[in-house]
């Protein structure tokens, strides 16, 4: 029986690493994985170079749709996803969101919303509605995900001190049983209450704000764009925020009458292209009509391919003004950032807040200033 840890090896190493095994062969189960990896790895010309995996037979014998139905067969959900997202993003496999049959049998996730995003512009009508699947799916978990936390944010908190409002569903009956123990009647197996104690329940009182998101839409910001169009569904509504959307590239895109249909939203934004940084930040200026309840979220890489100096003069111009101004270099579950740090510098400079959130944590820096 071949021992499993230097199987493993041998399926990180492919054919190259049969030593592991002592001339073993693989068992049927393992041959297969092996067929599966090497289908996608073996084509990374890296690997090869570093005689990890030289290619085999794999790409020869199995469709994408083989492949799909084998992984899944083979692997767990976590490796499963993991293969997925190398196919997409690391190797560009279109098809594996391409073509119907794949679309049809595969499970949507996050790498997969990201390729969609990317790819939709190959897409017939057929593919692109089996696409949308995908958004969907993916765009509701993330909604429901977020949504949790944003009502957190702004719901205000309990404040543990007695209320005057003597409501049941204010009733604090911790603080209460703790104050009437010394009423407690062994007979009864009941403890008469004096004096009830209820939480007074602050909520921040919200005062309109605007909140105006500006997305760069190069490629490289796929999940932020995800993330920016669900932060923008889950903050319409709210008693007190009015919410911008905006994406750019070289052109600017006001996508605000679409907030509230992150799924529409997504399957408008066109992702690559080149990046005016400035011009979106002057659009997002004139959007602010009161300078002093503004919250400007500029969300890219800050790569600008436009003028950096115009951005940093709209940008030390709404600081003056009172306005709110963030800039992300990521916005997305990680919060991973690859920016131009020296234009994020000359930004913090003129009184940006830069970093990176996460969706979670952008929506709770909007409550924190909205409820000041």
């Amino acid at each position: 029986m071949t021992d499993p840890t230097l199987e493993r090896w041998r399926l990180l190493l492919g054919e190259p690493g049969g030593a592991c095994l002592g001339g073993q062969s693989l068992d049927a189960e393992a041959a297969a994985r092996d067929a599966a990896l090497d289908w996608l790895y073996g084509r990374d010309e890296d690997l090869r170079r570093r005689g990890v995996r030289q290619g085999g037979t794999g790409a020869s014998v199995l469709t994408t749709v083989d492949w799909l139905d084998d992984i899944t067969r083979l692997f767990p959900k976590e490796t499963v996803e993991r293969l997925q997202r190398d196919a997409v993003e690391r190797y560009e496999i279109h098809d594996v969101v391409t073509d119907p049959d794949v679309l049809a049998r595969i499970e949507p996730n996050p790498a997969l919303l990201k390729a969609v995003l990317r790819t939709k512009h190959l897409m017939n009508p057929q593919v692109l509605r089996l696409a949308r699947r995908i958004v969907e799916q993916v765009v509701r978990q993330l909604t429901e995900k977020l949504a949790t936390e944003v009502r957190s944010a702004f719901s205000g908190s309990k404040v543990r001190r007695r209320g005057r409002l003597r409501l049941a569903r204010n009733f604090d009956v911790v603080r209460t049983l703790r104050a009437n123990l010394g009423r407690y009647q062994p007979e009864t197996g009941k403890v008469v209450i004096e004096t009830p104690y209820f939480f007074s329940r602050t909520r921040r009182h919200l005062e309109q704000w605007q909140v105006i998101l500006l997305v760069d839409q190069s490629g490289s910001m796929a999940g932020s764009v995800i993330h920016s169009a669900v932060t923008a569904a889950c903050l319409w509504g709210l008693p007190g925020v009015r919410t911008h959307l905006v994406a750019f590239d070289t052109e600017v895109v006001d996508l605000t009458a679409d907030v509230d249909d992150p799924v529409e939203l997504l399957m408008k934004v066109q992702l690559g292209g080149g990046t005016d940084i400035a011009r979106a930040a002057a659009y997002g200026a004139g959007l602010v009509d009161q300078p002093r309840r503004a919250i400007v979220v500029l969300i890219s890489d800050f790569y600008e391919g436009g003028d950096p100096r115009r951005l940093v003069r709209v940008v030390r111009d709404l600081v003056t003004q009172g306005s709110k101004v963030l800039g992300l270099a990521a916005l997305d579950e990680q919060a991973n950032p690859d920016y131009d740090r020296d234009l994020a510098q000359r930004l913090a400079d003129a009184g940006a807040h830069m970093g990176a959130m996460t969706p979670g944590e952008l929506a709770s820096f909007v409550a924190e200033h909205v409820g000041r």
